[in-house]
């Protein structure tokens, strides 16, 4: 009837079959509220992010739920929340 699959953040994630009349397929992701907002609270400002790959330090330009946007140099780099550690004020 339903699967249940096991994502890296230990999540539980419903998914139904797509073969159930006219339901249609909506887009899933991981929103997490508190370092949402936290983020929106510190736009412009300098911060040192660490992700699962590396540690990026630069001025953070906008934040989305599901990425931020950060200017280091004259680069922009686009970061899924997913994979941000910590964040610190430079």
């Amino acid at each position: 009837m339903y699967q249940f699959r096991n994502y890296p953040q230990n999540e539980m994630v419903m998914s139904m079959p797509m073969n159930q009349g006219n339901l249609q397929s909506q887009p899933m992701f991981n929103f997490e509220p508190y370092v949402y907002e936290t983020l929106r609270s510190v736009i412009g400002k300098v911060l040192i992010v660490s992700t699962v790959r590396d540690t990026l330090r630069g001025k953070l330009m906008d934040v989305k739920p599901d990425h931020v946007v950060l200017n280091i140099g004259d680069e922009t780099f686009f970061v899924h929340t997913c994979q941000i550690v910590s964040v610190m004020p430079d």
